[in-house]
């Protein structure tokens, strides 16, 4: 079975998601507005998932932009077994 690989940007206040899928789609970003993975507590509810191609991209984006940013994450998926690692 193969790993599913997920890359989320976590924030403090829906408002923070809604602005900053603007400025990635602004960017020509694919990204994706989904529920905070349970995996991560901390956070207002709404998560940005996005390709891993895109991170550095992302992470300058989210640099100069004004958006409170709670974290970006790596989730691994196999099987029964999760793994998070913050990148960001």
């Amino acid at each position: 079975m193969e790993t599913v690989k997920l890359y989320v940007i976590v924030f403090d206040s829906t408002h923070s998601a809604i602005a900053a899928e603007t400025m990635l789609k602004e960017e020509n970003i694919a990204n994706e507005v989904i529920p905070t993975p349970r995996e991560i507590t901390a956070s207002c509810g709404l998560s940005i998932r996005f390709n891993i191609d895109s991170l550095d991209k992302v992470k300058n984006i989210l640099k100069q932009g004004s958006v409170s940013v709670n974290g970006v994450y790596k989730l691994e998926r196999r099987l029964n077994e999760k793994q998070v690692e913050k990148l960001m």
